[in-house]
């Protein structure tokens, strides 16, 4: 028996609402970027109240990263949305007389977005705006993991937007399979990559283009900074980038430092007293940190912590309370290279430091691991940052800094690699859900007449001068001013 049995007749009637054009007109796309304004103004105290519930993240916390952060986009693509919809003049060369030639966006249909239950809003709303500012029919499905943000967005948004193009789909395991059997223009997917991987797979059925947002470890490379007031503002921001975005469950949070020797101490000491001041000496008790999200993902981390040597390894916290699902933030210093904590996705508030004879050692050592989806590095060195940019590969690199890259309308989001593939944010949503039609316009007029056979020596000059764009060689040798090369006779006999 289905699991959804009205799901492909629901899925045909979209496809045929899409059809209808209806979504491809700039009024109606406008009309669903204010209706989901309108939910995140209305509902907001709803929203802050399942993310206390399902993730025990403090309001403010909920509203910088994820009411805030789509409000600001929504704003954007109200704005710009006219000018994004606008087909963009394409240069053609000046042989090209009496041609024009323009780039068209249009929508590919009807898209599939599965979301991530550590952002649960920002992860489904964000590629949803893009999608709907494209012209597209969608279906959102958000992770069973956080179910009354899940319960929220499905019994919700229907309210404020159309009901015959926009569907919110839950489920678990099982309903997700059942979606990705169907027939999608595009699969847009934020998760793990093991999950990633299916996905890739069930596409492959339908030839369905697909953006996978994943993950991996990302690293922060810390130069020994002489400026007080510099490693005072690098351990704020490393404190933030792990510990206070979702307690280190999210992709781009902080998986690992890197960092030399004999800077290592200082660094490590001035973090345990930054920890107290940002969540109090009792976190748990300060409400200001989240909470691991589920009992499977808590002992997930409790077993990253059971090696003796990775155990032994901890220099501040560990201590954990499996009832309430809270791990406090936890520093290693150093722990087995080879342990699990240091191959796998940490996802969690534990932060392993690894030591290095040299700070410039630390590009062989993320060169020698899969790429990353964010790379940090808290440095000066303008020598140093150069290399990193052009020595490493990740989907990102920031400096001196955590987490704001997500935030910048104007900079591509997304993986390379393992970490993932395809971009959005900003313009760039709008982008990976529209397909860019090339559109050329000629007269009758005008032809290049050589294109055609029979074949002759003087064509093939012709051809020549003309892909090489020689305007001067092409009258010569329309003029019969210019002899063929002798390349171009021993080829031709």
């Amino acid at each position: 028996m289905e699991i959804m049995p009205t799901l492909e007749r629901d899925l045909s009637n979209m496809r045929e609402y899409y059809e209808s054009g209806k979504t491809k007109e700039a009024s109606w796309r406008e009309s669903q970027i204010k209706g989901l304004h309108r939910f995140l103004m209305e509902k907001q105290e709803d929203i802050m109240k399942v993310l206390m519930q399902d993730l025990g993240k403090h309001q403010l916390e909920a509203f910088r990263d994820e009411i805030g952060t789509l409000m600001k986009t929504l704003n954007l693509a109200l704005k710009s949305l006219k000018n994004w919809m606008a087909g963009k003049k394409a240069e053609l060369p000046q042989i090209a007389l009496l041609t024009s030639a323009e780039i068209v966006p249009e929508p590919l249909g009807l898209v599939l977005i599965i979301s991530s239950w550590n952002f649960p809003f920002g992860l489904s709303l964000e590629p949803l705006i893009g999608a709907v500012a494209a012209g597209n029919a969608a279906v959102l499905k958000p992770s069973e993991l956080s179910p009354a943000c899940a319960s929220l967005l499905a019994s919700s948004l229907a309210t404020y937007l159309d009901k015959k193009a926009i569907k919110v789909i839950q489920g678990g395991p099982q309903e997700t399979q059942q979606l990705l059997q169907q027939r999608w223009d595009k699969i847009f997917f934020t998760g793990s990559a093991r999950v990633g991987r299916i996905v890739m797979s069930a596409a492959v059925e339908n030839l369905t283009p697909v953006t996978l947002e994943l993950g991996g470890k990302c690293p922060a490379v810390v130069d020994s900074l002489s400026s007080s007031w510099d490693v005072e503002v690098t351990v704020k921001r490393i404190i933030v980038g792990k510990y206070g975005t979702c307690a280190g469950q999210a992709c781009i949070a902080i998986d690992y430092i890197l960092v030399e020797k004999g800077y290592c101490s200082k660094l490590v000491e001035l973090m345990k007293v930054r920890i107290k001041k940002m969540f109090g000496e009792n976190p748990q008790h300060s409400k200001t940190i989240a909470r691991i999200v589920n009992e499977h993902h808590f002992s997930r981390l409790k077993n990253l912590l059971t090696d003796k040597n990775v155990k032994e390894s901890v220099v501040y916290g560990g201590s954990m309370d499996e009832e309430n699902l809270f791990i406090e933030p936890t520093i290693l210093v150093d722990p087995p290279l080879e342990a699990a904590i240091m191959s796998e996705e940490i996802f969690g508030p534990l932060l392993p430091i690894i030591t290095l004879e040299k700070i410039e050692d630390s590009i062989k050592f993320m060169n020698s691991r899969p790429k990353p989806l964010a790379l940090y590095v808290f440095t000066k060195n303008q020598t140093l940052q150069r290399r990193m940019i052009s020595e490493t590969s990740s989907g990102s690199v920031t400096f001196n800094d955590t987490i704001l890259q997500y935030a910048a309308d104007t900079l591509p989001f997304g993986g390379v690699g393992e970490s993932g593939f395809g971009r959005y944010h900003g313009k760039f949503s709008f982008d990976a859900f529209s397909h860019q039609k090339a559109v050329v316009r000629r007269s009758f007029l005008t032809d290049f007449w050589y294109r055609y056979p029979p074949w002759t020596l003087n064509k093939l000059q012709l051809l020549e001068v003309s892909y090489n764009y020689d305007y001067l060689g092409l009258l010569l040798v329309l003029l019969g001013l210019k002899r063929p090369s002798k390349r171009l006779i021993l080829d031709h006999i």
